[in-house]
C-alpha cells in the first residue's frame, strides 16, 4: 500500500507542453508513473511522446479515467487551473509551481475544501512519490526504494537528501508538502494517513524555522500517532531575527524557532535530529532494531 499514489494511479498534466511541463513528464513516465493526458487550453488534439493532449480537464478526465493531476502552469493560471481541476472532480491535485500569490492559494484551497472531492498537495512542492508505483511531481526516482518508512517535509531538497540516505530500507510514500504559508496538505494530514497505513512502520517528519506547523504536529502525534516518528527541523542555525527559506518561514520572537519546535517534539516522544544525517541515522535505528 502508500498513501494517495500508487500504481493504479492515472495521471494527467497541467501544462505538459510547457519546458517544465515536458521535462518532468518525462521523467514520470521514465519512473513507471502512468501519466494518460495532458491539458493546455488551445492544444487539444496534440501529443507529448504519444500522450494525447486535452484542451481542458473535464475532457481528459472523461476520455482517459486520469484520477491525479500534476499542476505545471505560470502563478497567474494556477488558481484557475486547480479550480478546473476541482470542477472534474479530480481526487489528487499536485501543484508544483512557486510564487502563486497566497489570496489565490487561499481561495482554490477553499473551493477544493467545499467540494469535499479533491486533495490538494502544494503549491511550491516537489510533489508525492511512491517509490516502485508512481511519481507525480519532480522527486527523483531513482535514489531511493521501496520500503516501510514515510516521509512527510516541507522541504525538496531535504525529502530527496532523507531518501537517498535511506535508501537501502525504502520508503512507502514521500511527501512533499510545501513551505508556502498556505499549503493544501499538512504535516497532520501527512501523519493521519501514513498512521492508518499498515504497510507504513515508521515517520520521518522534516520541518523548518516560522509558523506552528510543527508544534501543532506535535500535539497531533502525541494524541493519535502510535508509530514512531523521527523529526528535523530546518533553521537551528539561522540567524535571529532574520527571514529565512520559504515564505512560511518567518520567526517571531521565540514562536516559531527550530529549538521550540524541537521541544515541542521530543515532549511527545519524537527523537530529533540536528542534521538530516543524524535524523537518517535516528530512523535507521528505529527500522534495524
Amino acid at each position: 500500500m502508500s498513501i494517495w499514489l500508487d500504481s493504479q494511479s492515472k495521471i494527467l498534466v497541467q501544462g505538459m507542453t510547457g519546458a517544465e511541463g515536458t521535462k518532468h513528464t518525462r521523467r514520470m513516465v521514465a519512473s513507471g508513473a502512468q501519466v494518460v493526458a495532458g491539458v493546455t487550453p488551445g492544444k487539444g488534439g496534440a501529443q507529448v511522446d504519444g500522450i494525447p493532449v486535452f484542451g481542458d480537464v473535464t475532457s481528459a478526465v472523461d476520455a482517459t479515467g486520469a484520477n491525479v493531476c500534476v499542476v505545471f502552469v505560470p502563478p497567474r493560471f494556477t488558481k484557475a487551473a486547480v479550480e478546473e481541476t476541482v470542477d472534474a472532480q479530480v481526487p489528487l491535485c499536485v501543484v508544483i509551481t512557486e510564487g502563486v500569490p497566497v489570496h489565490d492559494t487561499a481561495q482554490f484551497f477553499q473551493y477544493a475544501q467545499n467540494s469535499g472531492l479533491t486533495r490538494i498537495i502544494g503549491p511550491n512542492c516537489p510533489g508525492i512519490i511512491s517509490p516502485g508505483q508512481s511519481n507525480a511531481g519532480i522527486i527523483p526516482a531513482d535514489i531511493t526504494g521501496r520500503g516501510r518508512i514515510g516521509l512527510v517535509s516541507k522541504s525538496g531538497t531535504l525529502t530527496y537528501q532523507m531518501m537517498y540516505e535511506l535508501r537501502d530500507i525504502g520508503f512507502s510514500t514521500c511527501v512533499g508538502i510545501g513551505g508556502d504559508p498556505i499549503i493544501g496538505t499538512t504535516h497532520i494530514d501527512c501523519l493521519e494517513a501514513f498512521e492508518n497505513d499498515p504497510e507504513t512502520d515508521a515517520i520521518v517528519m522534516i520541518g523548518e524555522i516560522g509558523g506552528d506547523a510543527e508544534e501543532r504536529a506535535a500535539a497531533y502525534i502525541g494524541e493519535y500517532v502510535t508509530k514512531p516518528v523521527v523529526g528535523y527541523v530546518a533553521g537551528f542555525t539561522a540567524p535571529e531575527g532574520k527571514t529565512m527559506g520559504h515564505a512560511g518561514a518567518i520567526v517571531s520572537g521565540s514562536s516559531g524557532t527550530a529549538a521550540a519546535k524541537q521541544d515541542a517534539l521530543e515532549a511527545v516522544g519524537v527523537r530529533v535530529g540536528k542534521t538530516p544525517s543524524e535524523t537518517a541515522r535516528l530512523m535507521r535505528a528505529i527500522i534495524t532494531g
